[in-house]
């Protein structure tokens, strides 16, 4: 049958806010806020109306008034993340100067994601998220960013698009794996030690993989792994926006 009714709003951002007849003892930030630190502390799994409602000592249907669900609690609480990323000025006009800051921007990214394991797991279930102001005002920063740097708005456009889907590509895999190692008990180097006897056996039959995993000496860091792969990696994003601005 059809559903009747007024249709669900697709996301807290196009939903208008209901009015206020009186100011209520229960505000949205603080929700959010109490929102963020239960998934930092328990992961996503553990965030529930009736949960978030306990720990604000105060009803599921109090948080109601704010918010129509998990899903917008979810949104807001993302787009509050993205307010903690900070966009880094050039110091000069210069292009080694833009290309620091893009790079300082991309790490602030990373940082964020890893400080906020859950996150990665929901940013592709966030549809709307562009519409967040948070996430605005940093898209609005990036763009003059590149702009900085001698790109068009249309070619600042993709570059700002390229940087965030590596950045949250790779610090997905990234927060995937931490939270595995969190769950084992073990350091990120207790981990790593311990499975990789497994991978180098695994990898023997694929004579690539075998060499790759010859180049990395037993009982390298792996922390210092990560952030090594993580600075080529946007080395080499950097280098084909310089090549291309430059043609």
């Amino acid at each position: 049958m059809p559903r009747t009714g007024k249709p669900t709003a697709i996301s807290v951002w196009t939903r208008p806010q209901r009015p206020r007849r009186e100011q209520p003892a229960l505000s949205r930030d603080q929700i959010v806020s109490e929102a963020i630190a239960l998934l930092d502390a328990e992961g996503l799994e553990a965030l529930s109306m009736r949960k978030l409602g306990t720990r604000l000592n105060a009803g599921a249907t109090s948080l109601y008034t704010h918010v129509s669900n998990k899903d917008e609690i979810i949104e807001l609480a993302v787009d509050r993340i993205y307010g903690e990323i900070e966009v880094p000025t050039p110091a000069s006009g210069s292009r080694d100067d833009w290309r620091a800051a893009t790079k300082q921007f991309a790490e602030n990214v990373r940082e964020t994601l890893l400080r906020h394991l859950w996150i990665s797991s929901v940013l592709g279930e966030l549809g709307m998220a562009h519409l967040g102001p948070n996430m605005m005002g940093l898209t609005e920063e990036m763009l003059g960013l590149f702009e900085a740097g001698g790109f068009d708005l249309e070619t600042s456009e993709i570059a700002v698009k390229t940087i965030w889907a590596y950045v949250i590509g790779i610090a997905t895999t990234e927060a995937a794996y931490l939270t595995t190692v969190a769950r084992s008990g073990r350091t990120e180097q207790e981990w790593h030690d311990t499975v990789r006897p497994a991978a180098a056996d695994a990898v023997q039959a694929y004579p690539r993989l075998r060499k790759m995993y010859a180049m990395s000496p037993q009982g390298a860091d792996a922390s210092s792994a990560r952030q090594g792969y993580f600075e080529v990696g946007i080395a080499c994003i950097l280098d084909g926006l310089e090549t291309h601005v430059a043609l």
